[in-house]
């Protein structure tokens, strides 16, 4: 009786096994077969969750919306995973050690780029020795075509990453390296763009690119590292939002559309010749996707932090809903059985939303409690629609930061509103600094399933190189 029991218990166990471990598996990576043949990396620069959402409300406030049901575009996408974003010597990240962690793979000191972690920050001779393979160079071994697009200057530390090897971000001109590195053997970024295997490059810094007619370069004061780009792979220069449409199909197109960094949008005026984030990603997906073997697109929306760096958050939020504007076009104009679309930002800011404002509330506006008061412990409003006080008998605004331009020294004033508002701060610096929270990974495509949990940030390229049939993916 008792071998009957236990031989009945033993079968039931073991018909039971196999569907309790096909349950425990996620079932998108179950059902999730083919593998990309293009990949699209967007990278918000200094995109948080807190910037996220209050972007999120910004862009449903633009539509007449209360805002808070909003959803930016790749807030839809089916996959999400949070991020942590530290590099290996810095609790708070800088973009170089975040981007390359993102294009190679390997998580790496603050202020580097393309090198691994045994690398001290400013020494080329180091550099030269741990040099790590990017996302930019894999793509094209694997003869895939290679995309930059960027806001910022082609040289600045994201864009940079794709493409790029050197011990110090800064070094995006000959001019910025120090007399006791030169000659060492290292190369300036802006010449490792010129000499860098790609098929598109568009963004900012042509100062970066020429010498005295344009430009700053010292080595050559004739200098003009776009003619030698073209001259040598049959590419062209476009310097504006018409030459860019005009530009020849199946060829290498290198745009430099501003001395610097790309006008951000609040500052835009009618007839404008720079083509917007959306714009160069357009020209972007047209260009690439026409070659058979596919494409690694990388693209920035990198003046959100510049303006969370000014302490201007409606210059962050009207960046980050062009960003979104982006990638909504490329999930328009993509196939999602072949394209995997990635969304992310590289760090975090110092950038906060709170003060129980009332459902509706205008984002970028003071703080009006809904009526009957927030949260019983706070300083109440005078009367029903008026602003929240301080304890210094002055209202203040729901966005605000932590560090930064916007701090007080003495008397708080009555706090800024509106687009242009620099918002108050609590530690006084000419710069606000970035945050050290996780950021947020949003995936659609083959190989989102990838996008789950809390993963660290090189595990972004191990996701990569596992959809395109590269490598295994890391654990």
């Amino acid at each position: 009786m008792t071998r009957t029991i236990l031989a009945a218990l033993l079968l039931a166990s073991t018909a039971a096994t196999p569907a309790l471990a096909k349950d425990r598996s996620p079932p998108a990576e179950r059902v999730e077969k083919s593998r990309a043949k293009n990949v699209i990396l967007f990278i918000g620069d200094g995109m948080g969750i807190s910037t996220i959402t209050a972007a999120r409300i910004y862009e449903g406030q633009k539509r007449g919306e209360t805002g808070e049901e909003n959803q930016l575009s790749f807030e839809k996408f089916p996959n999400v995973a949070l991020v942590k974003t530290y590099n290996t010597n810095a609790q708070v990240p800088d973009s170089a050690g975040t981007a390359s962690a993102m294009n190679t793979g390997v998580k790496t000191r603050i202020g580097v780029l393309g090198i691994g972690p045994e690398a001290t920050r400013g020494v080329c001779s180091e550099a030269l020795a741990h040099s790590l393979p990017t996302l930019g160079e894999q793509a094209k071994a694997h003869g895939l075509a290679v995309g930059i697009v960027t806001t910022t200057r082609l040289t600045h530390a994201t864009p940079a990453a794709v493409y790029a090897h050197t011990a110090d971000r800064d070094w995006e001109s000959d001019t910025n390296i120090p007399a006791a590195e030169q000659g060492q053997g290292c190369k300036d970024i802006a010449l490792q763009l010129a000499e860098a295997k790609f098929d598109l490059a568009l963004g900012g810094g042509t100062s970066m690119f020429y010498g005295k007619a344009g430009g700053g370069r010292r080595a050559d004061p004739a200098a003009d590292l776009p003619a030698q780009w073209a001259a040598k792979n049959g590419g062209v220069v476009v310097k504006d939002a018409a030459s860019l449409a005009a530009a020849p199909k199946g060829k290498p197109v290198l745009g430099l559309f501003s001395p610097s960094h790309m006008t951000y949008m609040a500052d835009r005026k009618p007839g404008s010749t720079e083509p917007t984030l959306t714009d160069m990603t357009a020209q972007a997906i047209a260009r690439l996707k026409s070659g058979k073997k596919g494409f690694y697109l990388m693209v920035e929306g990198g003046r959100i932090d510049h303006a969370h760096h000014a302490g201007q958050a409606g210059y962050a939020l009207e960046e980050a809903v062009e960003f979104a504007r982006a990638v909504q076009y490329a999930v328009d104009h993509t196939d999602p059985r072949d394209t995997l679309i990635l969304v992310t930002a590289d760090h975090s800011h110092a950038f906060t939303m709170s003060g129980y404002p009332q459902r509706g509330n205008p984002i970028l506006g003071l703080v009006v409690p809904p009526p009957g008061g927030g949260d019983g412990d706070h300083a109440g409003a005078e009367e029903v629609g008026a602003p929240t006080l301080a304890g210094d008998g002055k209202p203040y605004t729901t966005l605000s930061y932590a560090n930064g331009p916007g701090a007080v020294k003495g008397e708080r004033p009555m706090p800024q509103t509106g687009i242009d508002a620099r918002q108050q701060s609590l530690v006084p610096l000419i710069s606000e600094t970035h945050g050290g929270e996780d950021v947020a990974l949003f995936a659609t495509g083959p190989g989102a399933a990838g996008a789950r949990g809390v993963i660290e940030q090189n595990v972004i390229h191990a996701i990569i190189t596992k959809a395109l049939g590269w490598t295994k993916q890391a654990k």
